[in-house]
């Protein structure tokens, strides 16, 4: 299983040699393929060859370029290699109302046990109000409790006042942190077959990403977490080193019903249930639970 994500913040030229990448700069660095799972391009002048891009879809390698806002603003994804993609499409599609709204109240309900261990683990105050409320998410999210939990959860983690439209270096954090998750889910996706745009809850015609956006809801306080304990006032702008960090996320650990893993790996196995539920109608998906943000011991 691919495990590693790989940012380059300065000039390089990006070439295939055999099996693995090559990263041309003072010196050349050889990164197997097959260990990859991201790439982020974080300069103006970084060069690649054709073969770079056809070993990402080869080998399932999500890959970002960033904005003039130095925010991801597109990713490459493999061109739906599963061999069972319009069968995956014809069960999204016509999957049943009632297991929808069963699927995303799961999603709200450990969305909103996730901020609550956010709080607790950022020192914040509110850590039972929020366990409370996500014991009260009923099918589909009737009440729209995720909205209810946002209002008093951002405040007491950034502080009063506090709102995710506002310049500064929060926001920005928030921000590049959800997009590397969006990409590293959406890869996920059409890496089993799933279709990004046909979504559970989400469901923008003008969204090609409806269905990573869903399962993005239970990933987002792993990066709240790491913003809470990284703010300060003197914080402007996002540097190369906080980009990295955020980068890295993709590696820290979180609980799955199969043990802690990393968040790379919770989303192959997350998604994994998700196939189930489109295939079988198993309502029940396999969502990670914030642990802190300890990176993942890898294992030789």
């Amino acid at each position: 299983m691919a495990w590693r994500s790989v940012m380059i913040s300065r000039p390089a030229r990006l070439r295939r040699e055999h099996f693995s990448l090559a990263v041309v700069q003072e010196e050349t660095v050889f990164l197997p393929f097959e260990d990859i799972a991201v790439i982020v391009l974080n300069h103006r002048e970084i060069t690649l060859t054709h073969p770079v891009l056809s070993a990402c879809a080869e080998y399932g390698i999500a890959l970002y370029a960033l904005g003039e806002n130095h925010q991801p603003s597109g990713v490459f994804l493999p061109f739906l290699p599963h061999s069972r993609t319009t069968r995956m499409m014809r069960f999204q599609l016509s999957i049943t109302r009632p297991l929808v709204k069963q699927a995303w109240a799961n999603i709200v309900r450990r969305k909103i046990e996730n901020q609550a261990h956010c709080l607790r683990y950022s020192g914040a105050n509110g850590h039972e109000h929020l366990i409370a409320c996500a014991a009260s998410v009923r099918s589909g999210d009737a009440d729209h409790l995720e909205g209810q939990a946002a209002a008093f959860y951002f405040p007491r983690l950034f502080g009063p006042g506090f709102h995710r439209g506002e310049a500064g270096w929060v926001n920005a954090a928030l921000d590049y942190g959800y997009a590397v998750l969006r990409g590293a889910i959406a890869r996920g996706l059409v890496m089993h077959g799933l279709h990004p745009p046909i979504g559970l809850f989400h469901s923008s015609e003008q969204n090609a990403f409806n269905l990573a956006d869903d399962l993005i809801e239970v990933f987002r306080p792993v990066v709240d977490l790491y913003v809470a304990k990284h703010c300060g006032s003197e914080k402007e702008d996002l540097t190369v080193e906080d980009k990295a960090a955020l980068v890295a996320l993709l590696n820290v650990d979180v609980a799955m019903p199969q043990g802690k893993m990393s968040v790379l790996s919770a989303i192959e196995y997350m998604v994994e249930s998700l196939c189930r539920l489109f295939e079988k109608g198993e309502s029940h998906l396999a969502l990670p639970t914030l642990v802190g943000l300890s990176a993942h011991a890898l294992e030789y």
